[in-house]
């Protein structure tokens, strides 16, 4: 498990450090997305890591690793827009965007080890293909959770399935 976590790390530093390079360029820009426009922007880089598995090629340069930074960061930013109170300022400073990254990203890994416990890194005999469309598959139940105003009968909430959105992304990174 360690190495497990080790590697969890790795990856995941790479879309933080990212992450807070763009918040110094651009600023908390994406604060004026709204739940489902972050669930879009998430599709398209989710339906193109698909359309390259497919295809076997690509015509753009950024490529699969880079898709999947995108998808967890934007997971991230999703559940940051959830997180924070109505009337919370546009322009947040990086020190509490990274502080903010930083907690969901703990709780996010903190979910990954207690399913690695129970499900015995069963993520390491998947394909990368299988990531992405589970990860399609989240993005599915957000919307219809989105259609039916946020309330669920027995099923976990969009931040649960954003919390899984990293996860998957975090692995699909491990295995590149």
């Amino acid at each position: 498990m360690s190495q497990t976590n080790q590697q969890y790390d790795q990856a995941v530093h790479s879309c933080r450090d990212l992450f807070i390079k763009k918040a110094s360029d651009y600023g908390t820009a994406w604060r004026v997305l709204r739940t489902i426009s972050i669930v879009d922007q998430i599709f398209i880089k989710a339906q193109r890591i698909r359309t390259i598995q497919e295809k076997g090629e690509q015509k753009i340069s950024d490529g699969i690793t880079a898709e999947f930074r995108g998808i967890l960061n934007y997971a991230v930013i999703g559940l940051i827009q959830l997180e924070l109170p109505a009337g919370a300022p546009e322009e947040l400073k990086t020190a509490e965007v990274a502080r903010l990254y930083d907690e969901i990203i703990s709780r996010a890994k903190s979910l990954m080890q207690d399913k690695n416990h129970d499900y015995g890194e069963a993520w390491r005999q998947m394909s990368q293909e299988s990531f992405t469309d589970l990860i399609l598959m989240k993005l599915l139940r957000i919307r219809q959770i989105l259609a039916n105003q946020g309330k669920t009968l027995v099923s976990e909430g969009i931040d649960a399935n954003y919390l899984d959105i990293i996860n998957y992304a975090a692995f699909a990174l491990i295995l590149i």
